[in-house]
């Protein structure tokens, strides 16, 4: 079995040998036994169930929440001549049909599959056809409402197994607190506990956090300071495109990505940046997943992510090779009033939500009782107009109701459809003359929205439609021919936004909101809220303590390279310094030990003095740490 998964590792993917604790989490797969497995980002999850997923005879269904992971993923596998597939929102009815033929024959050796889509009817009844010998959950934190990106549709999973006896789970995720690890692994239903945990602790990875009011400057001397591609992180679409100009006008090659910009753009932007040809791109939290990146050297935040989990995961995606590399996080008192404003907004009171939900029932003219697993066309815009509600308590009262199953919001409903004109206001006016039937149709663009000239500005096809007396049909039309033409950049959303009705229409007054759910969920937010708040706030701690104690690691070390540690270095004399460097010196010629390991050997020696002095024998080149995350000396003369 050993040689087995050795071999086609190699035969794949190339690579020599596993990374640490992957070959045990392969292994657990194979011998039949429900595991999760926590490893950091880059840490190599997706080895851990395709591995096996090739060892055994039949296929691997994998539940992923992220369209665009599951197709970056099913890309990959087919480079390799891996057959994979996946279904997802979208897709033709032919396609999806073709697909799961395939799957039925035995065509497919990969199904990928949203876990919304799992127990459709379709896939349902399919699924005892299909010879499936290994489930895979990819994210599995969304299943746990202790985490902070829970998702309704992943509780369905448990259910999936009923159909599929004797197949055993692997359940990964890289963000995890110890309350979670038990939640999944209850939720999934697991025969007995079974969960791999490699160490939080990114030894290479230097996190700095700075309160800083010139933050793009600040962000330049990152750029200038540190070579290698980065990653700029921004909640604020707008701020891409921005932050993107002003490093390029510095000199720094960048460009901006964002869930907004067509398919074709967000790869072009993406393949450049992978490829070196771009050093920096600039994104929303759209960015980074599945890309499998091992040279970044510097990832910046220039806003505050709303919880650890996600800066931890966000700010992982440097240095996945070992190297030294940085992880930048820049606020100001600003960020920490926004982080406030946004998680009140995010929990809207029982009654506004239960309001929300009698005034769609209106809108759609829904009797009671009825409804139930029927789709509508959303504009949030209009009907938040209509019913004079604010578009972003609307918003976050349907993420609520989407969370105790009453509906489900489609992607479509944070990619709305975007436009910038892309020629010279002269170039228009001429155009104009010319074309003159087109006239009244791009004054009605001008007229309604400002700024079409610097940016991409989200627009409303629907609203552009009732203004215009237009159906909206002809507004779609006006815009893919003034796209054709080269006069706009129209980038449509990829799909209409929709409200899914799962469950019948109730009267307001009887739709069961439980506040305790509803207390746990806000409670929950506001622990995670607070910890991000420490963690940037905070003068006094090492920065990877903090993160590694967020995530159940107590008696983790001082990793002596933080803007924490830097501080306090400075406070170690040069006698300790080469005191303590001999020592190092002296057991590394020996052989290479762990940093842990030569905690022990170099007994007496402050633990975190040990550190110290370790980060600067790395920085300065005389040891080296390999794969295995083990120290060796490699310069034979040092002057210390």
């Amino acid at each position: 079995m050993v040689d087995n998964i050795h071999s086609i590792l190699q035969h794949y993917w190339g690579y020599p040998s596993f990374r640490p604790m992957q070959e045990d989490i392969i292994l657990s797969v194979l011998e039949g036994r429900d595991t999760l497995a926590l490893l950091p980002t880059g840490g190599g999850k997706s080895l851990c169930f395709q591995v096996p997923g090739l060892a055994m005879k039949g296929m691997t269904l994998v539940i992923s929440p992220l369209i665009a992971l599951m197709k970056d993923q099913v890309e990959n596998l087919k480079r390799r001549n891996i057959s994979a597939a996946a279904l997802y929102s979208g897709m033709k009815y032919r396609e999806i049909e073709s697909v799961i033929d395939n799957a039925v024959n035995n065509q497919i050796k990969f199904l990928y599959i949203s876990p919304e889509r799992l127990m459709s009817d379709r896939i349902r009844l399919n699924l005892e056809a299909m010879n499936i010998s290994l489930l895979a959950i990819d994210e599995a934190h969304c299943i746990s409402q202790w985490g902070y990106d829970f998702r309704p549709p992943y509780l369905e999973i448990a259910r999936a197994r009923d159909f599929l006896p004797g197949v055993p789970v692997i359940a990964l995720t890289a963000t995890a607190t110890p309350d979670v690890v038990d939640d999944i692994q209850e939720k999934l239903s697991f025969a007995r506990q079974n969960v791999f945990k490699k160490s939080f602790e990114r030894p290479n990875l230097t996190y700095l956090v700075y309160r800083e009011e010139d933050k793009y400057n600040r962000m330049l001397k990152v750029f200038r300071g540190v070579n290698g591609t980065g990653i700029v992180y921004v909640r604020n679409r707008k701020k891409t495109l921005e932050i993107a100009e002003f490093l390029s006008m510095n000199g720094i090659s960048a460009t901006f990505y964002h869930a907004g910009l067509s398919p074709q753009q967000r790869d072009k932007r993406q393949a450049d940046w992978i490829k070196n040809e771009t050093r920096v791109i600039v994104s929303t939290n759209a960015f980074g997943m599945g890309i499998d990146k091992p040279d970044v050297r510097a990832v910046v935040h220039l806003d505050i992510p709303d919880n650890l989990e996600a800066y931890f995961q966000e700010a992982g995606r440097a240095g996945r090779d070992l190297k030294r590399s940085y992880a930048v996080l820049l606020f100001d008192d600003q960020d920490l009033e926004n982080l406030n404003r946004n998680f009140h907004s995010s929990f809207p009171e029982i009654k506004m939500i239960k309001n929300v939900y009698r005034e769609l029932m209106n809108y759609y003219q829904i009797p009671p009782g009825k409804g139930e697993n029927t789709a509508f066309d959303f504009d949030l815009n209009a009907f938040s107009t209509e019913k004079n509600m604010n578009p972003a308590i609307v918003f976050n009262a349907l993420k609520l109701l989407e969370k105790e199953s009453y509906l489900h919001l489609n992607e479509a409903m944070v990619s709305p459809s975007r436009i910038k004109f892309i020629v010279s206001k002269e170039d228009l006016y001429s155009f104009q003359v010319e074309n003159m039937k087109y006239d009244g149709f791009v004054k009605l663009l001008l007229r309604s929205y400002s700024g079409v000239f610097s940016s991409y500005v989200v627009i409303n096809d629907s609203a552009l439609a009732r203004k215009a007396s237009l159906k909206e049909s002809h507004v779609v039309f006006g815009l893919k021919k003034l796209h054709e033409f080269g006069i706009i950049e129209y980038n449509p959303a990829p799909e209409k936004p929709q409200i899914v009705f799962i469950q019948p229409h109730i009267p307001s007054k009887d739709l069961h909101f439980s506040k305790k759910n509803y207390k746990f969920r806000k409670e929950s937010a506001s622990q995670r809220l607070e910890a991000i708040k420490e963690y940037v706030s905070s003068v006094e701690k090492c920065r990877s303590q903090m993160l590694l104690n967020y995530f159940g690691e107590k008696d983790g070390l001082e990793c002596g390279i933080c803007d924490y540690c830097r501080k306090e270095k400075g406070k170690l004399s040069n006698v300790l310094y080469e005191a303590i460097a001999r020592r190092i010196k002296k057991l590394l010629l020996q052989h290479p030990y762990s940093i842990e390991e030569l905690a022990r050997e170099a007994n007496g020696i402050n633990p975190d003095q040990l550190i110290v002095v370790v980060q600067y024998l790395l920085d300065k080149r005389w040891i080296e740490m390999d794969h295995r995350m083990r120290y060796r000396w490699i310069k034979q003369k040092a002057v210390y």
